[in-house]
């Protein structure tokens, strides 16, 4: 008597409900993509709008109905902008905040992180102190605005790049801080604790150890600062009325005063010499910043 051969299982192609959880995982990743599209298209219309009305003339920019692309581009309403106004001070200048502010709240924000990450299990009121520094995030510059320049024309500080580093700090400090709290917290321990059979310090294993083995954090969260700092209006705008002292953001707006034959297209083209800095930045860096807020969301 011949043995009955035994029964193999189905394939997967057979087995029941596969064609289902395929059909279901390719809905989600078309969704996916189509949801993500819908965004990467809602943050760039803005741009590519400002961008088209640079390379318009007067007459088309008033169209009714508005047409989203040039008839003959006007790559002369950039030269314009850079002949009538001076854009290349105003950039200058805002690199100058940039560099102060940003360092200045490293110098704040490292430490400050590394001791939250460090010594959670130590420390008292460390909930309440992260807590503070994440509400202290969301104070937006138009609530302490007034405030501050009372302040300032009291101690003197208007029209003087001290008081403005002072207050992006105050801003971007808390920002450094929550964000390389979570990248410290991705970062071994072991690193910390070999230092200390080595002899270091507390100090010395951070700027030694810890230190190199986050330079990829630390970039991206300068950078972010950075830009949030290069991005800053109303307070400048309030605290700064030398036009020789004006950031880029506000020497943009001025751009109606100091040219009598400024038009909106022109002050598109000041917009975007404004931002090309920044866009420009992203694009080479986005592998870094992006791989940067994956660690450090790991563990948040």
């Amino acid at each position: 008597m011949t043995p009955r051969p035994e029964p193999r299982p189905a394939p997967a192609a057979a087995r029941p409900g596969a064609a289902r959880a395929r059909a279901r995982r390719r809905f989600g990743d078309a969704a996916h993509y189509a949801a993500m599209s819908v965004l990467v298209c809602l943050f760039a219309f803005p741009l590519v709008w400002v961008a088209s009305l640079s390379l318009k003339t007067g007459p088309e920019v008033l169209e009714s109905p508005p047409s989203l692309l040039p008839g003959t581009p006007q790559w002369g309403n950039y030269a314009h902008v850079l002949e009538t106004t001076p854009i290349g001070r105003y950039l200058v200048n805002s690199l100058i905040l940039v560099a102060a502010s940003v360092s200045g709240a490293l110098l704040l924000g490292v430490p400050a992180a590394y001791a939250l990450s460090r010594f959670r299990a130590r420390t008292r009121g460390r909930r309440a102190y992260s807590r503070a520094v994440l509400a202290a995030q969301l104070l937006s510059p138009l609530i302490i605005a007034v405030p501050v320049y009372r302040v300032f024309v009291t101690l003197g500080l208007v029209n003087d790049y001290v008081g403005l580093v002072l207050v992006y700090i105050a801003i971007s400090a808390p920002f450094l801080t929550w964000f390389l709290k979570n990248y410290f917290d991705t970062v071994p321990t072991e690193l910390d604790e070999a230092g200390r059979v080595d002899g270091c310090s507390r100090l010395r294993a951070l700027v030694l150890l810890v230190l190199p083995a986050a330079k990829p954090g630390i970039a991206s969260a300068a950078i972010l600062a950075g830009v949030t700092t290069w991005s800053q209006f109303v307070l400048p705008f309030i605290l700064v009325d030398a036009p020789e002292l004006a950031p880029v953001s506000v020497g943009v707006v001025n751009l109606q005063s100091t040219s009598g034959e400024t038009t909106t297209q022109y002050l598109a083209a000041g917009s975007m010499l404004a931002v090309a800095p920044v866009v420009v930045l992203f694009v080479v860096l986005q592998r870094h910043i992006v791989g940067a807020l994956t660690a450090g969301a790991v563990k948040t």
